[in-house]
């Protein structure tokens, strides 16, 4: 497995991964998928988007951008999506150690998840084992595909 800054070859793939994260409808707050153009934009603006290639086969990435501006400019957010087909391979965790090394070489000091879905056991478990600290609860502060409302938990640890 490599993880490594994506190039435009990858868009492709990334924007179907990604897309498959939005419509499940449980984790990304956004709710309109990515076509070509939107997605060369969006990934484009980001501060840094990595992937996760295994034998040739982009199966995962994230992408990494300054949370706030200003006096808040030193803290990122990043998110994570991984192929369906490949979840539970510990591929999350290569890309979640993977940005924290790049978060901390582009300047930031503390990276901070504004939103996540208290039901995602997965990556709660995940980010407390590499050290986030959980900051509160936000209830109701998702609301899921199925129009049901569910807590969030952000989360933060410094770099």
């Amino acid at each position: 497995m490599l993880i490594r800054e994506y190039t435009e070859n990858d868009l492709t793939k990334m924007i179907k991964i990604w897309n498959t994260v939005v419509d499940e409808g449980n984790a990304f707050p956004q709710e309109e998928v990515l076509d070509q153009s939107s997605g060369e934009l969006f990934f484009g603006s980001q501060n840094y988007c990595g992937v996760a290639e295994d034998n040739g086969v982009i199966v995962g990435l994230y992408i990494l951008h300054p949370n706030n501006v200003g006096r808040c400019g030193h803290i990122c957010n990043a998110s994570y999506a991984v192929n369906k087909a490949c979840r539970g391979k510990h591929i999350g965790e290569q890309l979640v150690k993977d940005s924290l090394l790049n978060a901390k070489r582009l300047g930031f000091k503390v990276i901070q998840f504004n939103a996540v879905v208290e039901s995602n056991i997965h990556a709660r478990h995940l980010y407390e084992r590499l050290g986030f600290t959980q900051l509160g609860t936000i209830p109701k502060g998702f609301r899921l595909k199925n129009g049901h409302y569910e807590n969030i938990c952000p989360y933060y640890r410094g770099l």
